[in-house]
């Protein structure tokens, strides 16, 4: 049964990120890393649908984290990328080649083994006030370098560097979460006096802002894959600085996780070089327009 939750979530997931991407892409580049896309944006009822179908898919996700380890529900939800791919086909017409079909699955493939290997336990109850969190500072400076470096690049390094640092904001917001739900226990006045939950809202605020920067700058098999990456592996390094959990070190496991790490980012590396129209700053008529004649 958490295999197929899992799987309906990841279907979810994609389908969201479909619909989004289908939306933002038709805004003008000028709004781009600017709040005005996310207040235009809201407008668009593709865009909520894909919103709400994303929300229904972390709601699936988190019923299938209740009933088994996170070793074996992420790389279920690691798939969305491949749904996503799929569905965009079919919507958007685009004719995949199987170079990116390749990258979809390496991509995907490298996350589901590093975390299937990887298996962090041990997780220690961290309260806010920890020293831990300073970890957090590292992840928003690594966004900040990415988001300042894809402002002076191409359309399509741009659009895979404001992903990837989406998927970082996303993978900190997972930890956030985490910490929120740790204090549940305490009450609620014990959450609302804590930086968390404020914290979680912008942080959430600010990941989505960046996600929809990148489908505003490219197709989705360009900007997914970083974000489909970076999410759970930040996720993962949060929970062993911030929580203390544990991977396993021993030498199989351990080459387990470094061969999935050098798929992912040879999955990544592929899909990034996948040929597509740059888009027009005054109008983009359709998904279609993104394929080379």
């Amino acid at each position: 049964m958490i295999f197929i939750i899992g799987l309906a979530a990841a279907g979810l997931l994609g389908l969201g990120f479909v619909a989004q991407q289908h939306a933002a892409y038709r805004e003008p580049l000028g709004r781009m890393l600017h709040p005005s896309l996310l207040l235009d944006l809201l407008h668009k009822p593709l865009w909520l649908a894909g919103l709400a179908a994303m929300v229904g898919g972390q709601i699936l996700g988190a019923v299938a984290l209740s009933g088994a380890d996170v070793s074996k529900v992420e790389p279920l939800l690691a798939t969305n990328l491949v749904f996503a791919l799929v569905i965009g086909r079919i919507v958007c017409k685009e004719n995949l080649k199987w170079n990116e079909w390749l990258g979809g699955l390496m991509a995907s493939g490298g996350i589901a083994l590093f975390l299937l290997l990887g298996r962090p336990h041990g997780e220690h109850p961290t309260g806010p006030e920890s020293g831990r969190w300073l970890a957090a500072a590292g992840i928003v400076f690594i966004v900040l370098i990415l988001v300042g470096i894809g402002r002076r690049s191409s359309l399509q390094i741009r659009a895979m560097l404001l992903a990837a640092a989406a998927g970082i904001l996303f993978g900190l917001q997972d930890a956030v979460t985490r910490g929120v739900l740790i204090r549940i226990g305490h009450g609620l006045g014990a959450i609302f006096t804590s930086w968390q939950p404020y914290a979680l809202v912008i942080v959430a605020i600010c990941g989505l802002l960046l996600a929809q920067s990148a489908f505003d700058a490219a197709p989705l098999r360009v900007s997914l894959p970083a974000a489909t990456a970076a999410e759970p592996i930040t996720g993962i390094l949060l929970g062993v600085v911030v929580f203390t959990e544990r991977l396993r070190l021993s030498t199989g496991p351990l080459a387990g996780q470094i061969v999935g790490l050098a798929m992912m980012v040879a999955g990544i590396v592929i899909l990034g070089r996948s040929p597509y129209m740059a888009k027009r700053d005054d109008d983009v008529a359709g998904c279609a327009e993104a394929r080379l004649p």
